[in-house]
């Protein structure tokens, strides 16, 4: 530098400084709207102060990886899985055990690690299920009386009457077992066949009695409830009966035939089932076994309507012979899981699940499911990929997490049964289950309104994770969280319906994502074409949020509460 070009810039500097102290000289400040520089006033001879470094704002980066997870990756995934050449993924089936190796080959090219330690795919948790049909010369008989095969009784489930059996069920009444209310109380059942009636105490206008408001309760409103209760309590079979005289059996069983007689599929006997096989029988056959008629039956619902109390009953129960057997075929499936190891709190694991399977190929007509549950396997696939990327850029989770796609949802939710069983995470390690169960469609109630999605289940363990939800969506996303399903009373009863539910038995908090049923819920209608990607887009990336918080935060989430 010459001395002429040294004395120049000695002048520029000192103008400078002299405008700074003056006020002169505007900065910038947020939103790039200038201001003056402050004053300072400052006495003779003291230093001007040093300028104090402006601290960067620091990046969200649950938003950066969030926008990963957006409608054209999750279009790319499902127009894989719910294209004809899945033949709509049926559980045990060529298509679906082509939607779990697809979902696992994703989970590997992200960067997942596959945590199964058996087996020759370490992305891929097999087990087997059995393929059922009913037998031909299914028989009962009560006393001299014999009963016609889906005239007069019908199963549902797993049988263990191979050959013609000898039953004495025991009754116990209604089957509810609740705080002030239980049909259990001194009786065992371990190992017994139980006779339930259907339905639950009544007052004026068919007002439930065991509820506050008078709705019905989750006993009167579906089976399932009552059989997995006699499951808890040991029982081995459950024989269901009515004995309201609105209830037309012959209606219901005629109406079941064709979709009793098709093949169906159960966990083999050797997995303990969550509920007990199930058998039907009309009112002639409950009152042959209770050895009473209808007008003395009609007597003791009365009374215990009156008493809102279980009644002891007076009746002598007469044996029945029961054959009702199964054809067995083994069957082969999978669960898909991936897994991404967290830091400083690795020891703890989110899951993150969906279901891959669907209803095959039904009279020849392909049953896709795009919405149930390829949009939720697209979903969690896209989300495995965002983490695995923040991961790989030096971003990953405190928290573990497992993606885990599970198979059987639609035959009973066999494959997160089996991996509760079965877990390769340690139960009391999984801070949380993250359901994603069809994301891609508007229901009735919300045509026409804002974007929604519907929450279920995520305060009745842990009343934290409802609060976190929420702060989610309100600070990214803003959807209508819907939580109606959430009422124990929803004769829906979708809160037992998908895979969460295997964890939420386990105390395990869970969240269920679920944008509600449509025109073409398990039909084979449910096609990519009808997906609303933007909303899915949205709903998808919720559930992104959500577990990145979870995974990230100082405290783990508590189980403080005990909703039914």
């Amino acid at each position: 530098m010459t001395n002429k070009t040294l004395l120049l810039a000695l002048l520029a500097l000192a103008s400078a400084s002299s405008a700074h102290a003056q006020g002169k000289i505007k900065v910038k400040t947020k939103g790039n709207v200038t201001a003056p520089a402050a004053k300072t006033k400052m006495k003779e001879g003291q230093a001007a102060p040093a300028t104090q470094p402006v601290a960067p704002v620091a990046e969200d980066w649950s938003v950066k990886y969030a926008d990963l997870v957006n409608a054209e990756r999750l279009r790319a995934h499902l127009s894989v899985l719910a294209s004809d050449e899945y033949e709509g993924r049926e559980t045990g089936m060529k298509g679906q055990h082509m939607a779990a190796a697809y979902v696992a080959t994703q989970f590997k090219n992200a960067g997942l690690t596959g945590p199964v330690t058996t087996g020759s795919d370490p992305y891929q948790q097999h087990f087997n299920v059995e393929q059922v049909t009913w037998a031909d010369g299914a028989s009962l008989k009560v006393g001299k009386t014999s009963y016609q095969w889906l005239v007069d009784f019908y199963g549902m489930g797993d049988s263990p009457f191979a050959t013609v059996t000898t039953v004495t069920p025991v009754f116990v009444g209604y089957g509810i077992e609740q705080p002030g209310y239980s049909d259990y109380a001194g009786v065992d059942v371990k190992g017994k066949d139980v006779l339930i009636m259907l339905g639950e105490p009544t007052g004026d206008g068919g007002k439930a009695l065991l509820s506050a408001d008078g709705a019905p309760t989750k006993w009167g409103n579906d089976y399932r409830a009552k059989a997995q209760l006699a499951a808890q309590k040991g029982a081995r079979t459950a024989i269901f009966v009515s004995f309201n005289p609105n209830d037309n059996f012959a209606k219901l069983a005629a109406r079941m035939a064709p979709y009793i007689s098709r093949p169906s599929t159960v966990l083999p006997t050797t997995e303990k089932p969550s509920r007990v096989p199930s058998f039907f029988v009309s009112p002639a056959v409950g009152m042959a076994v209770l050895g009473t008629k209808e007008a003395a039956m009609q007597a003791y619902l009365a009374k215990i309507n009156a008493t809102k109390q279980p009644v002891k009953p007076a009746f002598k129960v007469v044996p029945m012979q029961i054959k009702a057997e199964r054809k067995r075929t083994p069957l082969d499936t999978e669960n898909a899981l991936g897994f991404i190891e967290g830091t400083d709190k690795k020891e703890d694991i989110i899951v993150i699940s969906a279901h891959h399977d669907h209803l095959g190929i039904q009279e020849g007509k392909v049953f896709n499911g795009a919405d149930d549950d390829g949009s939720g396997t697209s979903g969690i696939i896209a989300i495995a990929e965002a983490f695995a990327k923040a991961k790989a850029e030096g971003h990953g989770p405190r928290r573990s997490l497992l993606f885990l796609s599970v198979t059987g949802e639609e035959k009973g939710l066999f494959g997160s049964e089996y991996y509760s069983k079965h877990p390769i995470f340690p139960l009391a390690q999984t801070e949380a289950d993250l359901n994603v169960d069809m994301i891609g469609r508007t229901d009735v109630e919300h045509e026409g309104k804002p974007d929604y999605v519907y929450v279920i289940g995520s305060d009745k363990l842990a009343s934290q994770l409802k609060v976190i939800q929420e702060e989610q969506n309100q600070k990214y996303t803003h959807l209508d969280l819907d939580y109606r399903f959430d009422d124990p009373a929803d004769p829906n009863r979708f809160y037992y319906r998908s895979d969460h539910y295997n964890f939420a038995v386990n105390k395990v908090p869970v969240a269920f994502f679920f944008n509600g049923v449509h025109a073409d819920y398990h039909k084979e209608t449910d096609e990519i074409d009808k997906i609303e990607f933007p909303k899915m887009e949205k709903r998808a990336q919720l559930v992104f949020h959500l577990a990145w918080e979870l995974a990230n935060r100082d405290g783990r989430i508590a189980v403080d509460s005990n909703k039914p």
